[in-house]
């Protein structure tokens, strides 16, 4: 269903020309204020309307009766017509009594009467009407009719323009979610980098930034082996074997160094044998190609020679690449300067966070675990909180962690016009350049049509 948000009613202080064919009110303008009031419709196109009339000094006589009735106005046409504002002058008053005792007159305006001290002097009149605001048009004025001649009708017209009203933001539509239940498959991987004794791999926590590593890797970790909402698919520790040196022996060091950090983890965390189970222990070749990097960067002149190694090797393991790099000038230069101190322990892991499939299950884990929850989660746990202001906590949400859902921004913005946040609500919008292109253009066009 399309629905319209958010009109803005903007007070304007002064008094169009009356007909020629009738007198002036007075010499001096009835005004209105505030000059600018902002309306804010409802999700039943109702604004509240809190003005004041104010009436100059000898506006009326005290043979007179002045009736300002206003009235919605949607192009040329009476859309509706409010209570009107009534004030008599004593003369007048009393003349009317009399009226009504000898001749049994019904005034209909009695209910709607003003008392004022002196009528003719200066007063003013607070006016609020609740006003519904027509859901076809995207411009409306409200005016009053103003009148001295007693019945409100007949002579002495003229026509205060009290305000324009502009739809601030049309043709925002409600996106309805459909709920699809899909795995919530994470993945993810990490590093830390440890240093350790000559062709050791006990892990000495006072060595380098040893400590700072392992409680870094710790830290990542966790979610993934302890969350009970997680079933882990794949989890690999590797050990990166260093370039110099055999291959087999690094290799074998490489496992053992990874499986001392994972053990570390494991202990930290409480792990069971039946967890660990669940993680493999390997290793690789971490290769010549950090060094050559590393001698770039530092524009060693015998960067050209590895490089050289490198690529006539490049089908060889590292062990024949190392034979010819041991051989060139620089090797003394590749041992202290480029060759890591530390070693890299590398972690790639993979789980499936449960899925909360029943809207029971949905309200109760949001309560307790949003984290957990994917973007077609989120967007039914909006949908099924009972107010706007839980529904726009919930969109906030989900839009903190996916940005670029289409229908959390969409109504997001649909729940602040509601709410009467129309600068919130245009800022989201402006997002959403396909479903609204014309969103300003528009806005311009209205607002000009209302000033005229």
């Amino acid at each position: 269903m399309r629905q319209h948000f958010c009109y803005i009613i903007v007070a304007a202080a002064c008094l169009c020309a009356s007909c020629n064919t009738q007198r002036k009110v007075a010499e001096t303008a009835i005004t209105v204020t505030p000059a600018y009031c902002q309306l804010t419709s409802g999700t039943d196109n109702r604004a509240e309307m809190e003005l004041n009339f104010h009436i100059p000094e000898k506006t009326l006589s005290k043979r007179s009766r002045l009736v300002i009735t206003p009235q919605l106005m949607v192009g040329d046409s009476v859309y509706d017509e409010y209570d009107p504002v009534v004030v008599e002058a004593g003369i007048y008053a009393d003349k009317l009594r009399r009226k009504e005792v000898l001749e049994g007159y019904h005034d209909p305006y009695k209910e709607q009467k003003r008392q004022v001290d002196d009528a003719t002097a200066a007063f003013t009149l607070s006016y609020h009407e609740s006003v519904v605001l027509p859901a076809s048009a995207d411009t409306a004025r409200i005016v009053a009719v103003v009148s001295t001649d007693g019945c409100g009708q007949c002579t002495g017209i003229d026509t205060l323009e009290m305000a324009s009203i502009v739809r601030a933001l049309a043709y925002v539509e409600w996106i309805e979610p459909v709920f699809t239940i899909r795995p919530k498959i994470v993945e993810g991987k990490g590093e830390a980098r440890l240093q350790f004794a000559i062709n050791l791999y006990d892990i000495d926590l006072d060595m380098g930034n040893n400590r700072a590593e392992l409680d870094s890797m710790l830290q990542a970790l966790t979610p993934v082996l302890t969350d009970t909402l997680a079933t882990v698919n794949s989890f690999t520790v590797y050990g990166m074997a260093s370039a110099d040196g055999s291959l087999k022996f690094n290799t074998a060091l490489a496992r053992n160094r990874a499986n001392a950090a994972m053990q570390y983890v494991a202990h930290r965390l409480g792990l069971t044998d039946r967890q660990m189970e669940r993680i493999h222990i390997d290793s690789r070749p971490e290769g010549w190609q950090p060094v050559l990097r590393a001698m770039k960067l530092d524009s060693h002149p015998d960067t050209a020679r590895v490089a050289d190694i490198l690529q006539r090797l490049a089908d060889k393991d590292d062990d024949a690449q190392e034979r010819l790099i041991r051989r060139l000038a620089c090797w003394q230069d590749i041992r202290e300067k480029y060759l890591a101190k530390d070693r890299k322990v590398e972690y790639t892991y993979s789980y499936t966070i449960r899925s909360f499939t029943t809207d029971r299950e949905v309200l109760d884990m949001y309560a307790k675990r949003p984290d957990a929850f994917n973007e077609e989660e989120l967007l039914r746990a909006a949908t099924l909180m009972k107010t706007d202001a839980e529904k726009i906590e919930v969109y906030r949400t989900l839009l903190a962690r996916f940005p670029r859902c289409e229908t959390a921004i969409n109504n997001l913005a649909y729940l602040y016009l509601r709410a009467g946040m129309e600068a919130e609500a245009r800022t989201l919008l402006q997002k959403l350049p396909e479903r609204y292109p014309d969103l300003e253009s528009k806005q311009l066009k209205i607002r000009e049509e209302a000033a005229r």
